[in-house]
């Protein structure tokens, strides 16, 4: 099944139908990628007079992978013959954050990892080299089908390769499932909330509960599982409606009242107000948490980062009434690696980067786990991941990619922490839901009539064909 499918959509990812940020506005390197007239770039090589290396700095916030992209760099270390050392620095969730303290401060790193979430602002901001004068032949064969605009092509100009994308379950403990008499994964987000609530009167008096999320970044977790429930139940998970070309958080709405149930019921585990992604993880692995929503990183985490012996399983999400009305959107696919527009070193960097794109780091990142392979001559290579859990994440039929969706910032607050103060504290939810389509439209109009944002509404766009396969 994965194999068909993606032999199948590869064709389709050219023809995503709402596009996103635009242009470098003015700020990007005005040269290729051999320098810019601020900062030009060295070439390759160490310093023969003095032996010293020259030094790249490689940023990230992808923890999942760390153990094996810290081999890979070490062995880039030893064998690149050019003498080219690459200094890993794993971040945390403010990621984006860092990236512009480090721009503004002159301590940008050389290379970025890059997800379809920030690459379009990081070039809108300057801080990306385009890419083109430096891919061969054969990547232009290679990874030419992959190249999207506005998810890795802005203007004309690339920034970054695919490598993965990843599918988004719910992973759930199949132990307390079972201890608590629950045959299956919730269908529907009423089995979900009965479930979490069944989970939680059976082990509470142990510390366990049936729901959690990583609700310090209220974004970060509703990314990661509404964005699923909603795209399988026909909507745009991200609060967008293909059909009118509007903004529409009524359907968001619907899902946050499940949420918020949870939290009254005492389903959720406590603490989840202030709770990060590593440290669910390790609540889970523990054995504390019956069920939560996550990406396809989830099974080398709980290989790699925290070894666990419970039994678990990765599940499609609930939907809003137990049907599936749409696919399960395969995000950050696209996207990888790219060069610092200011890096003195962007020949050197290059040399990293075409190497971290060699066909067998992606058919080993694959077949580790760490992401789902949409290279075509990576997914012809690659064998299917031997890693517990995986099975639940491949892309199979109820997978495909979406549309993109504009980016917008709206006045005020944004859906995610609207949505999650309602969760905790109440109040009118038609109102909050009128106030952030007013918002979020109005930060649309805005941006279309910048030239930053282009719609281009859908009125025959079918959920369960958003490719048009």
């Amino acid at each position: 099944m994965q194999k068909k499918w993606l032999g199948l959509g590869l064709s389709l990812l050219l023809t995503a139908g709402i596009v996103g940020c635009g242009g470098n506005n003015g700020n990007a390197a005005t040269e290729g990628p051999g320098g810019n007239a601020a900062n030009p770039a060295t070439e390759t090589g160490g310093n023969t007079a003095t032996g010293e290396p020259i030094q790249l700095k490689y940023w990230t916030d992808d923890r999942h992978d760390q153990e094996y992209i810290k081999e890979l760099i070490n062995k880039f270390n030893e064998t690149n013959g050019e003498n080219i050392q690459v200094e890993l620095t794993v971040m945390s969730e403010n990621y984006a954050q860092s990236v512009d303290i480090a721009f503004s401060s002159n301590q940008a790193p050389d290379v970025l990892r890059l997800k379809s979430g920030n690459t379009g602002e990081f070039v809108k901001k300057g801080y990306l080299a385009p890419i083109d004068d430096f891919l061969t032949d054969d990547m232009k064969t290679e990874f030419g089908g992959l190249l999207i605009d506005n998810v890795n092509r802005f203007d004309g100009k690339v920034y970054s390769l695919a490598n993965t994308g990843l599918t988004l379950r719910m992973v759930y403990n199949k132990d307390l499932f079972a201890k608590a008499g629950i045959a299956n994964p919730p269908a529907s987000l009423q089995e979900m909330v009965d479930a979490a609530k069944k989970i939680t009167e059976m082990g509470k008096s142990e510390g366990i509960y049936g729901f959690a999320l990583n609700f310090k970044s209220p974004k970060s977790a509703f990314d990661r599982s509404i964005r699923e429930i909603l795209s399988l139940s026909g909507h745009q998970g991200l609060g967008f409606d293909m059909k009118t070309g509007q903004f529409d958080f009524e359907p968001y709405s619907q899902v946050i009242e499940y949420f918020k149930q949870m939290y009254e019921d005492g389903s959720i585990l406590p603490g989840a107000e202030s709770l990060d992604i590593d440290p669910l993880r390790a609540q889970f692995a523990a054995g504390k948490i019956g069920m939560y929503l996550s990406f396809s990183t989830e099974p080398g985490v709980y290989q790699d980062q925290f070894p666990t012996e419970i039994d678990w399983a990765g599940a499609l999400a609930p939907t809003l009434d137990g049907q599936i009305k749409g696919t399960s959107e395969i995000v950050s696919a696209g996207t990888w690696l790219g060069i610092s527009a200011t890096s003195a070193h962007q020949e050197a960097a290059w040399k990293f980067m075409q190497y971290m794109y060699g066909d067998e780091v992606l058919k080993t990142y694959h077949e580790k786990g760490f992401g789902i392979a949409i290279v075509p001559r990576i997914v012809e290579q690659a064998k299917n991941p031997e890693i517990e859990g995986m099975e639940g994440f491949l892309v199979g039929e109820h997978d495909s990619l979406w549309p993109a969706t504009p980016s917008v910032t709206p006045e005020g607050s944004t859906y995610a922490d609207a949505f999650f103060k309602y969760m905790l504290d109440g109040g009118d939810l038609k109102a909050v839901t009128a106030d952030l389509n007013a918002k979020y439209n109005e930060a649309l109009s805005k941006s279309v009539e910048k030239g930053e944002v282009t719609v281009t509404p859908n009125p025959a766009f079918d959920p369960s064909k958003p490719q048009g396969e």
